[in-house]
């Protein structure tokens, strides 16, 4: 007699498996920032120094792939309210740069507990990586008091649905 047992675990198995979503959502809140948001992976974390808005400042991200993107929540504090509405500024004109990126779309942004700005701002880029890639970009630039935030999704194709569900989750603040 044969017994279907091994085939039937090899069968759910790969069913499993088949089933397994690419963007495999989580929570996730930075350290340190304030916020919250949903996350297609594990993020890593990375600091380091850099220059915004005339000042030095640790800049931190949280950066994860999946789905051929880059999911990714940086933040820094830029100690004075006067240099909040420039570091925005600077942030989202060196994402569209670092593409080579022209006509960018503006799009809705609406991240609850954000301090109101007017140079918090949402954008959809097209263009190349240093290395010719084509890829798409979806980023935006928010502040809470002094805390600044870029959130970015940048891949060859970015999925609508994907997209939405990473920038809708974004709030700070909570």
């Amino acid at each position: 007699m044969i017994s279907c047992r091994p085939w039937v675990a090899v069968t759910l198995a790969a069913a499993l498996a088949a089933c397994s979503p690419t963007l495999n959502w989580r929570d996730v809140r930075p350290e340190g920032s304030g916020a919250a948001l949903l996350m297609p992976c594990r993020p890593d974390e990375q600091r380091r120094d850099v220059t915004l808005a005339g000042a030095s400042v640790k800049l931190s991200m949280s950066a994860c792939r999946a789905g051929a993107q880059t999911w990714a929540l940086a933040h820094a504090d830029v100690v004075d309210e006067a240099r909040v509405s420039a570091a925005l500024t600077e942030l989202r004109v060196a994402a569209a740069a670092n593409l080579g990126a022209s006509a960018p779309q503006a799009l809705a942004l609406n991240v609850p507990g954000a301090t109101p700005n007017p140079a918090s701002q949402r954008l959809r880029l097209a263009g190349h990586l240093p290395d010719g890639t084509a890829v798409e970009e979806d980023v935006a630039v928010f502040a809470r008091g002094t805390r600044v935030f870029q959130a970015t999704v940048i891949g060859p194709s970015l999925s609508a649905e994907g997209v939405q569900t990473f920038f809708t989750s974004l709030r700070v603040g909570r």
